[in-house]
């Protein structure tokens, strides 16, 4: 069955840097936008940022702008979310996912366009 794992959580000092990764199973997602997103304890799940087909231009909200960049390697069917500069405001559960048509920047901080998600990755920015 398909489904999406995302990988690479951890403790990471502030400041510091991670990158999480997005694994599909049965299915290649080189057709595929996707989503970040991230639920932090006691709050909603929120965009992070999305990614087109091909890699170009992905789109990010306000938080994470200049600090996160997402990627994606279509030949290994995998996608990245490279996290630097991170803050404690950036410690939550972050999770990858695929539905939408499009990547933009209404895209990218909403959860609707999105309809098949992985359990996620928790990530904890502590000194």
């Amino acid at each position: 069955q398909f489904e999406l794992v995302e990988s690479g959580g951890g403790l990471v000092q502030p400041g510091g840097s991670l990158r999480l990764t997005c694994a599909a199973s049965e299915l290649k997602l080189d057709r595929d936008v996707i989503g970040w997103f991230r639920q932090a304890p006691g709050k909603e799940r929120e965009g992070v940022g999305c990614i087109g087909t091909t890699g170009v231009s992905p789109f990010y909200v306000e938080s994470v702008k200049v600090r996160f960049s997402i990627s994606r390697d279509n030949a290994k069917n995998l996608m990245y979310l490279q996290m630097d500069a991170v803050t404690s405001e950036d410690t939550a559960t972050y999770y990858c996912a695929k539905g939408s048509k499009v990547c933009s920047a209404v895209v990218a901080a909403e959860t609707y366009f999105f309809v098949f998600w992985g359990q996620g990755t928790h990530v904890t920015v502590s000194s």
